[in-house]
């Protein structure tokens, strides 16, 4: 079993800032309801595994599941409206970044990326 160590990876970290640029960019400019609702989700799970690749060496396929898994709760916590009942419904940020509505439609997106992560990973 391969050890989880703590390092620097600056391919990683470059990839996740420009896909986090892309992904503002997208929130703050995009009016296409598919970029926005489905291609913003794929890349919002590759944009997570490249941070956390970027200062731990940790397992592919374990990161990818556990980001996938991440991403699933935060959805979930979308469907029990979790901004609301912390009373940050008025917060741009929290409704920006945790999300406000459920939606399946999200969870397929999230697979969608964590099986391209997979994908790239194995052709390098």
């Amino acid at each position: 079993m391969q050890k989880s160590t703590l390092r620097f990876n600056l391919g990683y970290f470059t990839l996740f800032i420009l896909l986090f640029i892309t992904e503002v960019l997208i929130a703050l400019y995009s009016h296409n309801s598919v970029l926005r609702s489905y291609i913003g989700d794929v890349l919002v799970v590759v944009l997570i595994y490249c941070f956390v690749r970027s200062f731990f060496n940790t397992p592919v396929f374990i990161t990818a599941v556990a980001v996938l898994i991440f991403a699933c709760l935060v959805e979930t916590l979308q469907y029990f409206k979790i901004v609301h009942k912390l009373g940050l419904e008025h917060s741009v940020w929290a409704s920006v970044i945790i999300g406000t509505s459920f939606s399946w439609w999200d969870i397929v997106s999230y697979v969608a990326g964590i099986i391209i992560v997979l994908a790239f990973e194995k052709l390098k």
